[in-house]
């Protein structure tokens, strides 16, 4: 075989050259779309940024901040917010008639579903004060098909809707998903679980929604706990846990609710060391006082 001449080398070194200087082109052309793609991905995650921040805002501005003053009750809470992952609300309200008043505690999925919950829950208000005597189970149901209505596969929402009669002194709840709510027996010095079903609000969700009702007596304790303060964990990624929480809440539980309050967040703060919760995290505990009910005179 006849080796090339150097006229022949010359020329495919031309050519590489020449194919050389058309990959640099192209490369050149490659590294300023991928510099326009950035500019633009960094302005989507700035604008996206932004949009969370404001629902963020918004729910903290919309969380209570002033519980009501209900004669023969107090009331206890903190709301501790997250920019990891959100959508924690809870609110105390009275009735037209003052003999009851509804609590509700709501945790969801992330901020943007928060705020479809919130506005389903300001639109519903209107319809929870003229159904104040319907069972809870019936409320949850309505507010339930308003949010399934709206939300994508990969959204849900934990939610508790409760009511207190203080003629009878009964409690009746609906419960869905992860929050932990107890009530603290204090004549038997006994921490229990308030039955509700484990399954959120969600796409594809089965089964009924279920009321509970107990009768209440003085000193008595109801708390709420969002499934942020399970899920607070330790600088080696340990979960605080539902065993620990619950232990955590019967050390001080016979305590005030004050008290009871600050021992469950600084147990919690110390265990996690003080980093950025996971998740938002809202506890409320409510105390019955007395049974002397004091209504305003028409």
């Amino acid at each position: 075989m006849a080796r090339p001449t150097v006229d022949e080398l010359e020329a495919r070194i031309h050519e590489l050259e020449d194919e050389v200087k058309e990959r640099e082109a192209d490369l050149a052309t490659y590294r300023e779309e991928l510099k326009n793609a950035n500019r633009r991905l960094e302005r989507l995650i700035g604008d996206l940024n932004l949009e969370l921040k404001a629902a963020h805002q918004i729910q903290r501005l919309l969380i209570p901040t002033e519980l009501p003053n209900i004669p023969g009750f107090e009331f206890s809470s903190k709301f501790v917010p997250s920019m990891k992952k959100g959508g924690d609300y809870f609110d105390i309200f009275e009735h037209d008639d003052r003999s009851r008043f509804g609590i509700v505690v709501a945790s969801s999925s992330g901020h943007m579903m928060s705020a479809l919950l919130l506005s389903v829950l300001l639109k519903l208000s209107g319809q929870i004060e003229a159904r104040r005597g319907a069972a809870p189970n019936e409320l949850v149901k309505i507010l339930s098909k308003e949010i399934l209505e709206q939300i994508e596969s990969k959204d849900s929402a934990d939610l508790l809707f409760a009511s207190f009669d203080r003629r009878s002194f009964q409690f009746s709840h609906c419960k869905v998903g992860e929050i932990l709510a107890l009530r603290f027996d204090y004549a038997a010095s006994e921490l229990k679980l308030l039955k509700g079903s484990k399954d959120p609000i969600k796409v594809g969700r089965v089964g009924d929604f279920e009321s509970e009702s107990i009768g209440l007596n003085p000193r008595d304790k109801l708390i709420f706990c969002t499934r942020g303060l399970i899920e607070a964990k330790s600088l080696e990624g340990e979960e605080y846990g539902v065993d620990r929480l619950f232990r955590t809440i019967h050390e001080m539980a016979g305590r005030s609710v004050h008290e009871l309050r600050n021992h469950v967040l600084y147990q919690i703060q110390k265990f996690t060391s003080g980093q950025e919760p996971p998740r938002d995290m809202t506890l409320v505990i409510a105390e019955v006082k007395d049974r002397v009910i004091k209504l305003a005179k028409n």
